[in-house]
């Protein structure tokens, strides 16, 4: 058996495995019952991408399909970096879960201020006093 031979009966069958994972990992993309499933199906993707790449640049010698498959890589890392944190933000993981709908909350005047205007209670004494001011930028240092 020659080194050709293996690497093509290697790469058939790493092929066909792949094609396996893209199905399925399809599937869950598509029914996926809640959002965070539906992004790691879609990393797995990229994944299986990448994976694709890496066996065509084997069979066609082509090296630069390697630096495709790292870019698509980072790409994909950021994507799924900004996935989690839109899911995070959302404050709700489920798709399925009871939403209730009503009146909005209304907003009373010292809700409506800003957060630098409003009166601050100290520990020791009951009296408010304003809030401080951001420090200023330093400078050159005086004695």
């Amino acid at each position: 058996m020659t080194p050709e031979l293996i690497v093509e009966y290697a790469s058939v069958t790493a092929i066909a495995i792949l094609v396996v994972a893209l199905l399925l990992t399809v599937y869950r993309a598509v029914v996926g019952p809640t959002l965070p499933d539906r992004i790691i199906a879609l990393d797995m993707l990229i994944g299986i991408v990448i994976g694709f790449i890496a066996v065509i640049a084997l069979r066609t010698g082509y090296t630069l399909y390697i630096d495709i498959a790292i870019a698509l890589g980072l790409v994909g890392f950021l994507a799924t970096v900004a996935f989690a944190r839109f899911v995070l933000a959302r404050g709700r993981v489920g798709e399925g879960e009871d939403v209730e709908f009503g009146p909005a909350p209304v907003l009373t005047r010292a809700a409506a201020k800003p957060a630098s205007s409003r009166p601050v209670k100290t520990k020791k004494t009951d009296k408010p006093r304003k809030a401080s001011k951001p420090a200023a930028p330093r400078g050159k240092e005086t004695k």
